[in-house]
């Protein structure tokens, strides 16, 4: 049997299924062409022209059309193999009946070639099935071994990625400490000897060496988020926004910030990620939110297998053509001497939202505030009771 696979996939399935197929409209037609000199009834002769010839066709055609149909063409064999397996089994059964006692075809060499070419039909219905789910398993195959290659290209990339920004960091920091050294000496040294316009120069270069300083750490923490985090497990929210809010406690009372936060769930998360997370969201929500005192309200909300946890605030908003892009590393809508801070916050909370396989998004117009919302993973089928919920206001 393995052998007879063999000759049929070199001989290529396609071409052994349309062969079948030819021979039983060569004998249909041989069928007629032997009968009606005999004075057979026509139709007769035509219904089993009709079975023999018509099975025939019905392959001929289906393996020209293989070609278009969703098969990949190594498993032309299957189909073919399936046709001859059908014509063998039917001989196989007729023999079986014929050395029966007192049994026998009264007209085999009608019956014979009828029902063979019903069972090669039949073969062929049933192997496209079969090549059809062959290939569908192929393609899945495929498609496993190439999202493998890419989670691994992926992993090598976030390896290097990090190794990079360590390595360049690491470079880096050194001779900027020297140049903020140097310049923190120029300036309790000569300070008395420089002019107004001296002293500018001076603080613009030791701003600079800072923003450098924190766009450097910025990098370095950006490119650990995937492997420099914790393993996921259920994280309470509540407990993290009352650590958001301790870590912001100065700054919320410098502003008069007034921040509201309902019950907040359990997700599946890592618990450093997400801190970080909320805070760089509330710290922005404090930040832009313009001329009067900051009002920030922490919302949550059920959705299927997720929460979606809102940040809103009445600050500047954002214009609806800057919304997508604000979440790109080191991209800012605004100068450096307008509003503090690098234009990583936001990428590097998309990185973690992504890592704990969400989704964050912004709805805002201008000058009417901005929601953050993020779908983070539900740690359980259903919410907690307000009383088991820990308290965040």
């Amino acid at each position: 049997m393995a052998r007879s696979k063999d000759v049929v996939s070199a001989v290529d399935g396609r071409h052994v299924v349309i062969g079948i197929g030819g021979l039983y409209v060569a004998l249909g037609t041989a069928r007629v062409l032997t009968q009606l000199p005999l004075d057979r009834s026509i139709a007769s002769v035509a219904i089993v022209f009709a079975f023999i010839a018509g099975s025939g066709a019905v392959l001929v055609v289906g393996g020209y059309r293989l070609p278009n149909d969703e098969i990949h063409p190594q498993f032309y064999s299957t189909i073919a193999w399936w046709c001859l397996g059908g014509i063998g089994a039917i001989l196989g059964m007729l023999a079986l009946y014929h050395v029966q006692p007192d049994t026998g075809l009264t007209e085999p060499e009608r019956s014979i070639p009828i029902l063979t070419a019903f069972a090669s039909a039949a073969g062929f219905g049933v192997g496209t099935y079969d090549a059809r789910a062959r290939t569908a398993t192929h393609t899945l195959q495929q498609q496993n071994r190439t999202l493998e290659r890419v989670q691994t290209q992926l992993e090598e990339s976030n390896e290097r990625l990090e190794q990079f920004a360590y390595v360049a960091s690491h470079d880096l920091k050194e001779p900027l400490r020297m140049v903020s050294s140097y310049l923190q000496l120029v300036d309790s040294r000569y300070a008395d000897e420089l002019d107004e316009e001296g002293e500018e120069f001076l603080e613009y270069a030791v701003d600079g060496a800072e923003r450098m300083r924190e766009m450097i750490d910025d990098l370095l923490e950006y490119s650990r988020i995937e492997t420099r985090g914790e393993p996921f497990e259920p994280v309470d929210l509540g407990g993290v926004m009352d650590d958001v809010r301790k870590n912001l406690e100065l700054r919320l009372e410098e502003t008069d910030a007034d921040l509201e936060v309902e019950d907040l769930p359990r997700v599946e998360g890592d618990a450093s990620q997400l801190q970080q997370l909320f805070q760089n969201l509330l710290s922005n929500a404090v930040a832009y939110s313009g001329e009067e005192p900051p009002r920030v309200t922490v919302t949550a909300e059920r959705d299927g297998d997720e929460w979606i946890v809102s940040v809103s605030d009445e600050g500047i908003g954002i214009d609806s053509a800057d919304q997508k892009r604000i979440f790109r590393i080191f991209q800012r809508l605004h100068s450096h001497e307008e509003y503090e801070g690098t234009g990583i916050g936001l990428a590097l909370c998309q990185r973690i939202v992504e890592r704990h396989g969400g989704d964050i998004w912004v709805d805002s117009e201008p000058d009417e505030g901005a929601t953050f919302s993020v779908a983070l993973p539900a740690a359980g089928e259903h919410r907690r009771e307000a009383t088991d919920m820990h308290p965040s206001t």
